[in-house]
């Protein structure tokens, strides 16, 4: 089996690459080629990633290049986790917003309508690619954000095979977990609503609900992600746990504050410790002392990931990192990410044991306010073949309501970049929850054509 990431010259690549080779033979994969447009990005990481790959499993063939139908020639799996406009492109997506007051982040915020405007139309290409050279029945793994905008888009194009995945409720669920000192086997819960848009209800240990101890438990609103939230809002939102990402909704005032307060934007923080390890990484011959490049390498990965979060909240991520080296790095357990997701689907779906995971994915029914083609965030049963959304019952009304705005800003914004329609894209961000305003969602869309010449040259 062939899987290929699209976008593998990205910082995360040598991870990514850790967790598919690790986890290979959950999914029979032989084969995995990473691809980017970016040569010069790609030979650093797809080079470290390449070692990496080797140093793990030396019988999985391992390559990389810049040609996507040479990468996606007979692929049966795909991940896309694309930056279309690299870093510079996200901290102007943030700077618009922010300059106006609004927030700017990259897939919540009205920065992500800057980002889906350049990731839409290039997925979309890379699809019709996939759709020439693949193989028939080829899967692709959505991770480029943000996310549930960009699956639906390309869901609504008639690409059926696409899924979307994302770490974020798979890492909470882990936190709940130890939370109540389980196990995965043991624990379940169901998760609804869109992409950083979701909640958690319904928690059991072997069937015993155990909502009201996460629900009541200090603990969980200090050590988890629950600790962006208030127990109060948690009551006025019908006692379900909560997304990280909804902070942004709930406290929007908040964030703003927050980031305009801070010296730099996650964007220009990103850019400039991206920057700085670009630069030392590119003198360095990666095949002949991946040792050094790989310390240089982890050194600035471990300030980038450390500093998650810490802009808009003020406070240090939960599970701080350590520098380790190439050696510890192959050692270490992997938690699989993403990847991991992507690969136990794989499994399940090809004929493995049925299993349950979050996943983007057409609603059909599964939340009977949303319309059946709306991509939502839900529990899923994979098994042989099929993928099937867990129903969700008695949603709150406020969850409801945002979830539904939400559908509908998505689904104007998808009919704006298709036909790169500029009047449907300040449609969208007018519906937009975090903009909601003409004027702003006016002011936004015109300085996003203005600078994206290169992506916008046909908006009318």
């Amino acid at each position: 089996m062939k899987l290929v990431v699209l976008g593998g010259g990205g910082v995360r690549s040598p991870f990514l690459a850790k967790s598919i080779v690790s986890n290979a033979h959950i999914a029979n994969i032989t084969e995995v080629v990473f691809m980017d447009n970016d040569g010069e990005k790609l030979n650093i990481f797809g080079g470290l990633s390449k070692i990496i790959s080797e140093r793990i499993n030396s019988d999985i063939q391992f390559d990389y290049t810049t040609d996507a139908e040479e990468a996606l020639k007979d692929a049966d799996f795909i991940i896309t986790t694309l930056r279309v406009g690299g870093d510079v492109c996200r901290t102007y997506d943030e700077r618009v917003c922010l300059d106006l007051g609004v927030l700017g982040q990259e897939t919540t915020g009205a920065g992500g309508f800057g980002m889906a405007m350049r990731s839409i139309p290039t997925l979309l290409e890379y699809c019709d690619i996939i759709k020439k050279v693949s193989k028939e029945n080829a899967l692709i793994f959505n991770f480029t954000n943000p996310s549930g905008l960009v699956t639906q888009a390309l869901r609504d194009a008639g690409h059926n095979n696409v899924y979307g995945i994302c770490d974020a409720p798979s890492e909470f669920i882990k936190q709940m977990i130890r939370a109540v000192d389980s196990t995965a086997e043991e624990f379940s819960v169901k998760c609804y609503g869109l992409n950083h848009l979701s909640w958690f209800k319904d928690a059991k240990v072997n069937g015993v609900d155990v909502m009201d101890k996460l629900l009541n438990d200090e603990a969980v609103y200090n050590s988890t992600d629950m600790r962006s939230f208030d127990r109060e809002l948690v009551k006025i939102m019908g006692d379900t746990l909560m997304n990280d990402y909804l902070q942004y909704y709930y406290y929007r005032e908040r964030k703003v504050d927050k980031i305009k307060s801070a010296k730099c934007t996650r964007g220009e923080t990103i850019l400039d410790i991206n920057a700085r390890m670009f630069e030392k990484l590119k003198g360095i011959d990666v095949e002949k002392n991946y040792d050094e490049a790989f310390d240089i390498y982890m050194e600035h990965y471990m300030e980038r990931e450390n500093s998650y979060g810490l802009i808009e909240t003020g406070v240090e991520r939960i599970d701080l990192l350590e520098k380790m080296t190439i050696d510890q790095f192959i050692d270490e357990p992997d938690e699989g990410g993403y990847a991991g997701v992507a690969l136990n689907f794989i499994k399940a779906f090809v004929g493995g044991k049925a299993c349950e995971m979050v996943l983007s994915i057409p609603n059909n029914g599964a939340i009977k306010e949303l319309e059946d083609t709306d991509v939502v965030e839900i529990s899923c049963i994979i098994e042989k073949g099929k993928v099937t959304p867990v129903p969700v019952d008695d949603i709150h009304a406020m969850q409801v309501n945002l979830m539904k705005i939400m559908k509908l800003y998505e689904r104007t914004a998808v009919k704006a970049i298709t036909n790169t329609s500029r009047e449907k894209a300040i449609k969208a961000l007018t519906i937009h929850p975090l903009v909601n305003s003409y004027s702003l969602a006016k002011e936004i869309v015109d300085q996003f054509i203005d600078k994206y010449q290169v992506y916008t040259a046909k908006w009318h």
